[in-house]
């Protein structure tokens, strides 16, 4: 015990040395230019620092140490797509989704979850999919519920979730998004660590039309494209969390005003089309992200930049495949 102690101290030592290591005063910080996209080493790495557990940076720019992994399946949840290896996250994350899971359950409202993406062992951005999950601090949640078997792995790879709109429409289909949706929402939200959630501006506004005895959770209800197949969880920062910037709170009210009206409005005509974002370079994520990521001698940075000559996309790091396209809906 004592020499296992000793071990797990030393490679805590050497994390947070690391840590001063690589800041940018040491002049650690290589050129945008010479690096990999981030998520070219994020992407491929198989385990999680073995560190104590931190969120460095915010939800679209930063990575995970000590994340802890949502086991596969539990009494109340199953996880989907898990060929991705998306399924870890801040214990702060986990333990709010075995609880929700748990207590939805427990209503007799909803029979179970069928979770998605979290974030990768490490955080850091995804090789595909997704913008934010980078802090293990975001889980995406089903809008399916879980059936009342244990799905077989291939199962949780080919079954598709299934879109709470009418066909063409940004509106619930009332024969699909049924009252159970609405209080699993409401309960998701209830929770003080949750930040937002965000859902489709339509599922949003059936929401809104209910006539709820307390309405106060609806402001962390935000709506957003897409998200009408699942609904996107982000906690707020844990508390003693250095390093973990939160995004501003959402606006006073409960939302369901002319902010959601926005969204049904057509858009202005001959509107510029958004200009493509730079990939995230690892120089360009919180400087605690390279230790993070070099903790347990798990990926060599500078080996990684050497390979920059040839294909970027060909360097190999850990033994997991790239995450497949999800199956269309």
């Amino acid at each position: 015990m004592r020499r296992l102690c000793l071990k797990h101290l030393r490679v805590t030592l050497g994390f947070f040395l690391s840590l001063a290591a690589f800041s940018p005063i040491a002049g650690h910080v290589l050129p945008a230019h010479a690096e990999p996209p981030a998520k070219k080493l994020f992407g491929r790495v198989a385990r999680p620092a073995d560190v104590p557990p931190n969120p460095y940076g915010s939800y679209a720019r930063g990575c995970v140490a000590g994340a802890q992994a949502l086991p596969v399946t539990g009494p109340s949840w199953q996880v989907m797509r898990l060929s991705r290896n998306r399924n870890w996250g801040h214990p702060v994350l986990i333990d709010y989704l075995e609880r929700l899971a748990s207590d939805a359950a427990a209503s007799g409202d909803w029979p179970g979850l069928l979770v998605g993406d979290l974030a990768q062992p490490r955080g850091g951005p995804m090789l595909s999919g997704h913008n934010s999950h980078q802090i293990g601090l975001d889980a995406d949640v089903w809008l399916t519920p879980m059936p009342n078997r244990v799905l077989t792995e291939k199962e949780r790879e080919d079954i598709s979730a299934i879109s709470m709109l009418r066909k063409g429409k940004m509106e619930v289909d009332p024969a699909i998004f049924t009252l159970a949706h609405a209080k699993l929402l409401a309960r998701a939200a209830s929770y003080p660590e949750v930040a937002r959630i965000f859902i489709n501006p339509g599922i949003k506004r059936a929401l809104c039309d209910i006539q709820w005895t307390d309405r106060t959770w609806l402001r962390k209800i935000r709506p957003w494209g897409g998200h009408h197949y699942h609904f996107h969880v982000r906690l707020s920062c844990p508390p003693g969390a250095t390093g973990c910037k939160n995004q501003s709170p959402p606006p006073p009210g409960d939302g369901c005003g002319k902010e959601l009206d926005l969204w049904f409005q057509p858009p202005p005509p001959n509107a510029p089309k958004p200009k493509p974002k730079p990939e995230l370079t690892l120089s360009s994520l919180p400087s605690e992200c390279r230790a993070v990521l070099e903790a347990g001698g798990a990926v060599n940075v500078n080996a990684a930049v050497q390979g920059r000559r040839g294909d970027a996309a060909g360097i190999s790091i850990g033994n997991v495949p790239s995450p497949r396209r999800r199956p269309v809906r």
